[in-house]
């Protein structure tokens, strides 16, 4: 229960976070002149990003309401799956939380002002002009990967000490069928 109510604040906060910083930057209109690091800078988008990643389907009305229905449904399966398959996976709930946040985020845009809020540039490292909900898709999706494939005990190739819990459990039940086969 406890890991549920912190889900839900992370998601709350990143999203509020996400909301917040994209209002700032198009009512100041922020464009900062060079790139910080050389690779990131605050530039707004005028008129936002009709479509998807790059632009993608902005033209096309019917493919943009296709691509909004399936991030509603997107978001209610991240809440069921929350709820269901990683009820007992704190570290896959939070990851879904980060996801859940730029996907509510980037849909709240969309479904408000017709366009999605893009405003960090990150173009010298291969990517376009996106925002902070963007990040949080993106770093969640990543990180939901790494835990379904090395964390915990339920993980596909688990590590460490969940690693070690897997084959003393598998052992045992090994030890345990050898018993009942013995009778």
């Amino acid at each position: 229960m406890i890991s549920a109510i912190v889900g839900g604040l992370i998601m709350l906060v990143l999203l509020a976070l996400d909301l917040i910083l994209k209002a700032w930057a198009y009512a100041y209109r922020v464009s900062q002149p060079s790139y910080f690091l050389g690779f990131i800078r605050i530039n707004y988008l005028p008129g936002g990003n009709r479509g998807i990643a790059w632009g993608m389907f902005g033209e096309t009305e019917v493919a943009m309401k296709i691509i909004t229905a399936l991030t509603i449904v997107m978001i209610l399966a991240i809440g069921v799956l929350y709820f269901t398959v990683f009820r007992k996976n704190t570290a896959g709930k939070l990851c879904l939380a980060v996801i859940e946040a730029g996907a509510i985020g980037n849909l709240v845009d969309r479904l408000c002002l017709g366009y999605v809020r893009d405003f960090v540039d990150v173009s010298p490292i291969g990517f376009n002009i996106c925002n902070f909900a963007d990040f949080y898709i993106t770093f969640g999706a990543v990180a939901l990967l790494i835990v379904i494939l090395f964390v915990g005990k339920d993980a596909v190739v688990p590590l460490g000490k969940y690693r070690r819990q897997v084959r003393e459990e598998q052992e045992q039940a090994r030890s345990e069928e050898e018993t009942q086969n013995g009778k």
